[in-house]
């Protein structure tokens, strides 16, 4: 019955169960029950689970603690707290699975209180316990608590280092989350692969690649999700012979290079590492293309120039039905600002309005005042700021304002800078830029008054700061 309840689906296991106890005429017992009761947990069929808890009753096992124990993990898991705690209640006696299911109810139910009182309580801890006390604290955002009971911990295996490692990572600490990675004696895949991806996750690819080399000297196999992330890895290194070497790991491998996420995470490295051959071929080869792929497809052409390619690409994901979000369209008008295809940009700008009732934000006008600007229609810019029915950020003006400084604009200049001045009155390279508008236009008076403006408002320029598109870098 175990084996059965682990490997079919809920309704296999329970015709099974129906079979075996009507055609071989079997009562079933203590050790039958505790393997569907799982299975109704995994799934959270809590009417499925009702029944069964009847059936223990009429069976007379429900006094076990092997199914009362299973009964509590159950209800606990389909978030029916009172009824897990009325099974815990009722046990006459209960072991460490039975204090644990419990106090994981209450984790889930997210009552860290009632959690944490029954740990207090338990008259016995596994590790098991004390690994979900440590992940229920980690998860309510205590890592202090955490690291403090882990410290307590009398004895600690890889779940209970993996889930402060991943803790620290996610919370910028990777210094704490190597310093634990290096005290753990048995480094399995699924600690690595904690510390590869908070490095990742920090902006330090380097050093996931480095982490990589060293658990290849330990002799372990990578896995799924290790490549995953060295691959994201490489995403942001732009290393075109790493990623090269990471594809052709992977092809002589034993992945799956048709699962969806595996290709897309290809596609996306070979891309934005200027593999574009390859990414386009992969591209193809996916059995399924999604948002995702076709977007990481299109900001690798876009990243590397190929803008005309991007919007004929953006085109055939729309003629195939797929529809883009906010996001796909930031990337695209990214690609036509890049590429200075203002047709396309404004063609574009207009369908996420109109056809895929997308209300633009900051950044896509932004893109926008950007893309107009950068090729001299400074009013046309204006006007679509002006007409902004969010709050426009700094960045969008920003851009104008120094499109206006390309093109020689000086009133146009000095409308968009005093509106700067009121949004980041501290901002020192937007008096920065209409000095320098003035100082091109040979209006020395104006670049002084706005010197002394500077001196006034007690604004100092950074040395060697200049004025950065930094819509166009996102």
């Amino acid at each position: 019955m175990k084996s059965y309840c682990q490997n079919s689906s809920l309704n296999e296991c329970f015709s099974f169960f129906r079979r075996r106890k009507r055609g071989l005429d079997v009562v079933p017992d203590k050790y039958t029950f505790p393997s569907v009761i799982k299975a109704c947990s995994n799934v959270s069929a809590l009417e499925e689970g009702r029944v069964l808890h009847g059936v223990t009753v009429r069976c007379g096992t429900d006094g076990d603690v092997f199914v009362g124990s299973s009964l509590v993990d159950f209800y606990g898991k389909c978030g029916q707290i009172g009824c897990a705690r009325k099974v815990f209640d009722g046990m006459s006696v209960r072991n460490e699975v039975s204090w644990t299911a419990m106090m994981v109810g209450y984790l889930s139910f997210g009552d860290m209180a009632a959690a944490k009182s029954l740990f207090d309580e338990m008259p016995k801890r596994n590790t098991a316990t004390w690994n979900a006390m440590i992940k229920g604290l980690v998860r309510s955002g205590d890592l202090n608590c955490a690291r403090n009971l882990f410290d307590e911990m009398p004895v600690r295996n890889e779940v209970s280092f993996t889930t402060l490692i991943d803790a620290y990572a996610k919370g910028g600490d990777m210094a704490a989350a190597r310093s634990l990675f290096d005290q753990l004696t048995h480094k399995d895949l699924f600690s690595w692969s904690a510390l590869m991806s908070g490095y990742v996750q920090n902006g330090k690819p380097s050093e996931a690649v480095k982490a990589f080399s060293e658990m290849q000297d330990s002799n372990l196999k990578s896995d799924e999700f290790i490549m995953m992330n060295l691959m994201s890895a490489c995403s942001q290194l732009g290393c075109s012979e790493l990623a090269k070497w990471i594809d052709s790991y992977m092809k002589n491998g034993s992945f799956d290079l048709r699962r969806a996420h595996v290709a897309a995470a290809l596609v996306d490295m070979n891309a934005k590492c200027g593999n574009m051959d390859r990414a386009s071929s992969l591209f193809e080869e996916m059995p399924e293309r999604d948002l995702i792929s076709y977007c990481s497809t299109i900001q690798g052409l876009c990243i590397h120039g190929f803008g005309s390619q991007a919007v004929h690409l953006f085109d055939r994901m729309i003629n195939e039905g797929i529809r883009p979000d906010d996001v796909a369209f930031t990337v695209i008008l990214s690609a036509c600002t890049h590429a200075g295809l203002v047709d396309d940009g404004c063609r574009f700008f207009e369908l996420m309005i109109n056809s895929c009732s997308i209300n633009p934000t900051p950044d896509h006008y932004a893109c926008m005042v950007i893309l107009l600007g950068k090729w001299g229609k400074l009013e046309s810019a204006y006007e679509l700021i002006r007409s902004m029915p969010v709050e426009s950020h700094a960045g969008a003006w920003g851009a104008l304002l120094e499109a206006c400084r390309v093109n020689c604009d000086v009133d146009l200049g000095e409308v968009v800078a005093s509106r700067l001045f009121e949004l980041e009155p501290h901002n020192a390279g937007n008096y920065v830029l209409l000095s320098n508008i003035y100082a091109e236009a040979d209006r020395w008076s104006n670049v002084f008054n706005v010197r002394d403006k500077m001196s006034k408002s007690g604004v100092r320029k950074v040395p060697g700061c200049t004025y950065v598109e930094s819509t166009m870098a996102a």
